[in-house]
């Protein structure tokens, strides 16, 4: 009887990551139909590049959703950490120790987001909200407001690198991904993330130190929204105060594209980066046939929406 529930679950799982494939698949269908633009080399490419950002940050949220958490100051915290990244690298220091300062800071504010979470016993939701604020406002009082820019060649090969025509922020994407993946799939550590989002209660019964794997899925959301704070520091060679805004509401809607529940437990990080393709591919396509940015936000919240839908009723 146990074996066949965990297969039931496990072809759940596979049907919920064939269903945004799928959608992924009709939706570069439609564009390249309307826009011939869309299937050339360099626009796929270009797309690549521009969803390395949001798939890097969707990787460590899906982190935290898996353990039923939500972590809303991820676009605020790739402010700050390309802010502090640029202007150390900007004052003199060298790009790679520019850069590993920067994923210091966003590893150490997830890190105080589980804090507040496990030790405060604050809704991860309230949370992580005073974060955003606080680390928008801390990006805003170290730049006066002002974008900082020339940050040199080494920084710029970040985030405008080709390795073999593949763009670098690529590059660095499968790099997470893999990483990620091992983690979740291959560990104790990312067996202990699916428990505690599957019933922490019955988690903690057995054993498993549950605060500690709240803590630590911050701590990875901090670190990857610190990543795509450098790739976008690099690529516009300038760090903007408003750098980020929004970019939680992209990650969050990658994850529940890609089939991880809201509610915990359910999902991996292969899902995760098909919902990013569908946001990059859609934003791309949009912007391929003219369409108002204004309507982008509208259709991309209908998508956000019709995505929580979706999930709900698989529950």
């Amino acid at each position: 009887m146990e074996q066949e529930q965990v297969k039931s679950r496990n072809w759940s799982v596979i049907l919920r990551g064939l269903q945004s494939f799928i959608g992924l698949i009709v939706l570069c269908i439609i564009i390249s139909l309307l826009s011939p633009r869309f299937l050339t080399t360099a626009n796929i490419l270009n797309v690549l590049r521009q969803t390395s950002l949001n798939a890097v940050m969707a990787i460590g949220m899906t982190f935290v959703i898996l353990t039923g958490g939500i972590d809303l100051s991820v676009g605020s915290v790739l402010a700050f950490s390309g802010m502090v990244a640029a202007g150390l690298s900007h004052s003199g220091m060298n790009a790679a120790g520019a850069i590993i300062v920067g994923l210091i800071i966003g590893t150490v504010l997830g890190f105080f987001n589980g804090l507040a979470v496990t030790k405060g016993n604050v809704p991860p939701f309230i949370a992580t909200l005073a974060m955003m604020t606080m680390a928008r406002g801390a990006t805003l009082v170290y730049s006066n407001g002002q974008p900082k820019t020339g940050l040199g060649d080494d920084f710029f090969f970040l985030g405008n690198g080709k390795v073999m025509a593949i763009p670098f922020p690529a590059i660095v994407l499968i790099i997470v991904l893999i990483i990620a993946y091992y983690i979740l799939s291959q560990t104790a550590t990312g067996r202990y993330v699916y428990a505690t989002g599957s019933n922490e209660k019955a988690a903690g019964l057995s054993g498993i130190k549950t605060e500690r794997i709240k803590i630590l899925v911050y701590a990875v959301s901090g670190f990857c929204a610190a990543m795509s704070g450098m790739i976008v520091t690099s690529m516009l060679n300038s760090a903007s105060p408003t750098a980020g805004s929004g970019g939680e509401l992209d990650a969050i809607a990658a994850v529940v594209l890609g089939g991880t529940s809201l509610s915990g437990g359910q999902g991996n990080v292969g899902g995760t980066i098909i919902g990013a393709l569908i946001i990059g591919v859609l934003n791309n396509g949009l912007n391929l046939l003219n369409v108002s940015s204004y309507y982008q936000q509208l259709i991309k919240g209908v998508v956000i929406l019709g995505a929580v839908l979706i999930d709900r009723k698989r529950r």
